[in-house]
């Protein structure tokens, strides 16, 4: 499995180290350009996002038409055009335009179809895992290197690195990336998005996403702004708050997978991590002294690191079948959309309102969202059986149902009947003679 998907998720990497690489310094860099204010600031921080969210859909649709592969090339070109943008220009309207375009190149849900595309259904879960915790990996690795580059050498030679990523990804995708067989698939039902909203435990997944993403967003805008202009750092020193936070969220993230992936904990590390939110916030708002304040953000980065590698997969644990490509486009775009909306309201705010009256507002939205979160139920263990389609009554299998037997769908590339169901509760031998001749 990991083999199949090594590739791709490299290619996510890349992808999402250019994009994160700048965030630690990119808001206290657009300050000084021409045109500048606390509001455009906030949305070159998280404007990226928006054509992210309002993309994902029309690059899916494109994917199921053109293919998989000259897809995630088209977007990789966008998003090179838009990273050589951000790096030649001196104003600031040009940079929102290269930060539009560099979300234009909406490739995540493309990557996600790719995977699920490569995996079987029983290894998706694992797969989603991979993926989140790459972009884990290079939210840790880009705030350890964004600084230290971006003092010394310039926030253009940021963004060009950026567009160096898409250049190499260009190269894995048509060198590694295997082509994904065509598979076509008949489920009971169709997927709503009216069912996966009424779905509890999605719906709380989706908003753990978009409040993580929204709370990244605030975090960028506020943390090197306040360590320069209020606690008289200079920017060449940003790389101390940085890279300890890169350190310890990146020791965070192994303890989370386990206990989320292997130990069934995700509900657990979820509330810690919205608890660790709360914490830093409070800290980075209301402390004048530089070391808190870097413990601050020490718990903001342990939080998020804790978090992303378990979004992706617990949404697709959580979603039926027929439901997960569904699920999982939705909860992409309503983070983009909350990754947008944070950096636009941390700039009014910034303008505006005194930083501990910032940090109290979002600990106290916070606080709400973990008692929402409380509501969340870990999810079951279910098990996988295939059975050849030339075995089973297809008149039957409609009557599979309960508790005991979450779904079914048939693979008709392949042949087969793939039924999802507690193996604590019911054997193979009981579901093939309820579907047999």
């Amino acid at each position: 499995m990991f083999k199949k998907i090594a590739p791709l998720t490299l290619i996510l990497f890349l992808r999402f180290f250019g994009l994160f690489i700048v965030l630690p310094v990119i808001s206290i860099y657009a300050l000084d350009l021409e045109g500048a204010t606390p509001f455009l600031v906030g949305v070159v921080v998280g404007g990226y996002a928006l054509t992210q969210a309002l993309f994902q859909l029309p690059f899916g649709i494109m994917s199921d038409r053109i293919g998989r592969k000259p897809t995630l090339l088209f977007g990789l070109i966008i998003f090179l055009i838009g990273s050589l943008i951000c790096a030649f220009t001196d104003n600031i309207y040009m940079l929102l335009l290269g930060r539009f375009l560099q979300g234009a190149g909406a490739i995540g849900s493309v990557i996600t179809a790719m995977i699920a595309d490569l995996v079987s259904e029983e290894t998706r879960g694992k797969a989603m895992a991979i993926m989140g915790g790459s972009i884990g990996l290079a939210f840790a690795f880009a705030m350890g290197f964004g600084p230290a580059i971006g003092s010394n050498f310039g926030v253009d030679v940021l963004f060009m690195i950026t567009a160096t990523m898409a250049v190499i990804a260009m190269v894995l995708l048509f060198t590694k990336v295997p082509t994904p067989p065509v598979i076509v698939h008949r489920y009971k039902e169709s997927a709503k998005t009216s069912d996966i909203l009424k779905d509890s435990n999605i719906l709380n997944m989706i908003i753990i996403n978009g409040m993580q993403k929204a709370l990244m967003s605030v975090a960028f805008l506020m943390i090197p702004i306040i360590l320069v202009n209020e606690l008289g750092w200079e920017r060449s020193e940003l790389v101390k708050a940085y890279l300890p936070a890169m350190i310890f969220g990146f020791l965070a993230m192994a303890p989370a997978v386990i206990l989320g992936e292997k130990r069934n904990k995700s509900k657990q590390i979820f509330l810690v991590s919205i608890l660790f939110f709360i914490i830093s916030f409070l800290i980075m708002g209301s402390t004048a002294s530089n070391s808190v304040f870097v413990v601050g953000v020490v718990l903001f980065f342990m939080a998020f690191n804790m978090m992303e590698p378990l979004v992706q997969s617990m949404i697709s644990k959580f979603a039926k079948v027929h439901q997960k490509g569904a699920a999982l486009g939705i909860s992409n775009s309503v983070a983009y959309f909350m990754t947008f909306i944070g950096g636009t309201v941390a700039g009014l705010s910034i303008g505006s309102l005194d930083r501990s009256t910032i940090g109290v507002s979002i600990a106290v939205i916070a606080s709400i969202w973990l008692l929402w979160t409380l509501r969340m139920q870990n999810p079951r263990s279910y098990s996988m059986l295939y059975i050849p389609l030339s075995e089973v009554d297809e008149s039957k299998l409609d009557a599979l149902g309960g508790e005991q037997i979450a779904e079914w769908y048939i693979n008709e590339s392949e042949a087969v009947v793939a039924i999802k169901y507690l193996s604590e509760d019911l054997s193979e031998e009981k579901i093939r003679e309820k579907v047999s001749f």
